[in-house]
């Protein structure tokens, strides 16, 4: 299981659970973030990175024990702030991705891309397990 999107799948129930009835009803699926596949280089997962988790497995076994995002990060000495822009950043593409296929109009993309940051300030403080 791929932790990058056990967190963008969290947030994206946290944002339907706080957003507006029109946010959940444009916004199920996440995808993760694009790697390096055509250079061959590994790159490691963003989040990790910022979390200064070394594995997937050591950033799933906190959110199971009940750690929220705002834990982990204060536990490793890690920017909170670094996380929530990281998801707002992602989380904007996929609104940006959506808004150009066509399957949100311009209206609902303001009204979620307004709602996104103070959402995912939230999602960070939320323990999922």
């Amino acid at each position: 299981m791929n932790i990058k999107r056990v967190m963008i799948v969290g947030t994206m129930v946290v944002i339907m659970s706080f957003g507006s009835t029109a946010l959940s009803a444009s916004i199920t699926s996440a995808s993760p973030a694009a790697k390096w596949a055509a250079t061959g280089v590994k790159d490691k997962d963003e989040l990790l990175e910022a979390l200064h988790q070394d594995s997937d497995e050591e950033l799933y076994e906190a959110l199971y024990e009940g750690k929220s995002l705002h834990d982990i990060a204060a536990d490793r000495g890690a920017d909170i702030q670094r996380v929530i822009d990281l998801q707002v950043s992602q989380l904007t593409r996929q609104l940006d991705e959506r808004l150009r296929k066509g399957s949100i109009s311009a209206d609902q993309y303001s009204a979620h891309k307004a709602e996104l940051r103070e959402i995912v300030e939230r999602s960070v403080h939320t323990s999922f397990g």
